[in-house]
């Protein structure tokens, strides 16, 4: 008991460090959104719409093949022409992952809950050496 009590900060820290390296574990993963490989096997099998939400410029300077650009400013107002089917799942990428969490939740307000972000953004998609095209 004597111990407890003179090294309560010591055992404080320990409780505190020990809880922050489970929480990611208890809340479901270890960060929001989609790694590359993830998001290719979603393309692949689940035929995935992947929208770049970039800017235009950045838009053709690079992107995923395939993706429809649809600026975030104007995603509101054009999510729901390009893609009609809500169930269809989405893969959301900006240049570095930042713009792409504020469009899953603009595309999940709109009802398209198989929104998802691509972790780390195009910068990833490039380091994890997945074909890129440019207009």
């Amino acid at each position: 008991m004597d111990f407890l009590l003179a090294n309560w900060m010591l055992i404080l820290v320990a409780l505190v460090s020990g809880s922050m390296l489970l929480m990611p574990m208890l809340t479901g993963g270890g960060g929001p959104g989609l790694t590359p490989a993830a998001a290719v096997q979603l393309i692949n099998r689940e035929k995935a719409v992947v929208i770049d939400v970039c800017e235009p410029a950045e838009y053709q300077a690079g992107h995923v093949v395939g993706a429809k650009s649809i600026p975030l400013a104007e995603l509101e107002a054009k999510l729901p022409g390009a893609v009609k089917n809500k169930a269809t799942p989405l893969v959301l990428v900006c240049a570095s992952g930042m713009r792409s969490g504020r469009a899953v939740a603009i595309a999940k307000k709109l009802g398209y809950e198989n929104a998802q972000s691509l972790s780390g953004g195009l910068k990833s998609w490039r380091e994890a050496s997945l074909p890129i095209e440019k207009a």
